[in-house]
């Protein structure tokens, strides 16, 4: 097996050490023999690597971590009461980290610390998806991963306050390989909100693992405000066992380049996994929300709604796959992609996808790209509403509708509000 020429930079980077010395190997050589993808992927056919292409980002070393203040990660803290980790430059930053008080049976940390000391969770930091699987991105993430968080909760647990990640980037030049995972023991539940930032010309590169036990509930929330020299790309796999319940909310707001994939699997019976999200983009930003639900036992429920909103040459993309295998019946999937282009020069590619082999089944799928309503543009105005005023009140309710699908915390919902309204030029 010849390596492609792209993952040269990258081996010079790649030092294997530790109990996953040998995973990490397979992982590299993984990447090494897919290299990146081109637009004859069908996956990738609509995202534009050319700006992480004309450069190389080298991974951040380990003083790039350190001596920053919480005014800069401020703007992302979440108003209530969290269990708090802050991640700056791809390593755990402790000073600024507010984990609190911990219930029995919760372990949280930073993901190197973690895999020292818990050889149990250190395995299943990496899968074999990442040795023998098609994700290039996911097994250079594993070759290179220095740190991310681990959260993990035994049966039973449950945590009444939020887990709140903060991604910050700041290394010029440099690339952050995170590695994350959730592990939810049966009957356990939590909240996670993690949100990625920074300022300058980085590459943020994360995978999170998300395992969750019979009965267990997960609720992740993802703020993506990259700064707008950057490239972020997201990666999730989740499973799912008998009664689990997985609620996804991503809102991407930031960076030049940005792609969010989420794969859930349903391992058994009696699951339901709900992915929901909002792209409001501008400027030449490009982004992709693309999913992946694996129906592969019966009794399962999917629903995913994405809303996205794109001005002047930004580009947004929404790929959505749901595979309905022949052993599971009694599948009930819906999806959704709704799009508003607000200049004549964005641009939306949407593809929502179902592969049924059962056939007792409920299954939905839909697109729609269109422009703001003019007739209700015309009724706010004629009720004195300032024209730039009402297109920001439309825009606002749009998203809102796919927001609006957290249910059950107001706080969560009036968060994510907030950073749509910055984005529209509300607040600041």
């Amino acid at each position: 097996m010849s390596a492609k020429p792209e993952t040269a930079p990258y081996r010079a980077a790649f030092a294997p050490a530790g109990a996953l010395a040998d995973k990490r190997r397979e992982a590299f050589a993984r990447f090494e023999e897919l290299g990146f993808p081109t637009r004859r992927d069908e996956a990738w056919r609509f995202t534009n690597l050319r700006p992480l292409q004309e450069f190389s980002p080298h991974p951040s070393s380990p003083q790039r971590g350190a001596g920053r203040s919480e005014g800069a990660i401020a703007p992302y803290l979440f108003a209530g009461e969290t269990h708090r980790i802050v991640v700056v430059n791809g390593r755990f930053a402790p000073t600024l980290s507010k984990p609190g008080s911990l219930p029995k049976g919760v372990t949280l940390g930073s993901a190197a610390e973690v895999a020292a000391s818990h050889p149990a969770l250190a395995a299943r930091l990496l899968d074999q998806t990442d040795t023998v699987g098609g994700q290039a991105f996911a097994s250079l993430n594993a070759a290179l991963f220095a740190d991310g968080f681990v959260l993990a909760l035994d049966p039973g647990v449950a945590l009444d306050k939020p887990v709140e990640i903060i991604h910050w980037g700041d290394a010029a030049e440099n690339s952050f390989h995170l590695r994350n995972l959730i592990q939810l023991g049966a009957g356990s539940r939590a909240t996670v909100i993690e949100s990625y930032a920074g300022s300058g010309r980085y590459w943020t590169n994360a995978v999170a693992i998300a395992d969750l036990a019979a009965g267990a509930a997960l609720r992740h929330v993802k703020l993506q405000d990259e700064a707008s020299d950057a490239i972020h790309f997201g990666h999730v796999r989740a499973r799912l066992a008998a009664d689990a319940r997985y609620e996804s909310f991503v809102l991407t707001l930031g960076g030049r380049l940005s792609r969010h994939d989420s794969f859930a699997t349903f391992a058994g019976e009696g699951a339901a996994c709900g992915l929901f999200g909002a792209y409001l983009l501008k400027g030449e930003q490009e982004a992709t929300n693309a999913t992946f639900v694996d129906h592969a036992v019966p009794k399962c429920t999917t629903n995913e709604v994405f809303k996205g909103v794109v001005d002047e040459r930004a580009h947004g993309v929404f790929l959505g796959k749901i595979a309905v295998r022949p052993q599971a019946q009694k599948t009930d999937a819906h999806q959704l992609n709704k799009n508003l282009l607000l200049s004549p020069r964005a641009n939306v590619d949407t593809k929502p996808e179902l592969e049924i082999l059962a056939d007792d089944v409920k299954c939905s799928h839909g697109a729609t790209v269109g422009d703001l309503d003019e007739t209700a543009l015309f009724y706010l105005e004629s009720r004195g509403i300032p024209a730039d005023e009402a297109r920001r009140m439309l825009i606002e309710a749009f998203a809102a509708d796919a927001i609006d699908r957290i249910e059950d915390d107001t706080a969560l919902r009036v968060h994510l509000l907030a950073h749509v309204q910055r984005w529209l030029g509300r607040k600041e």
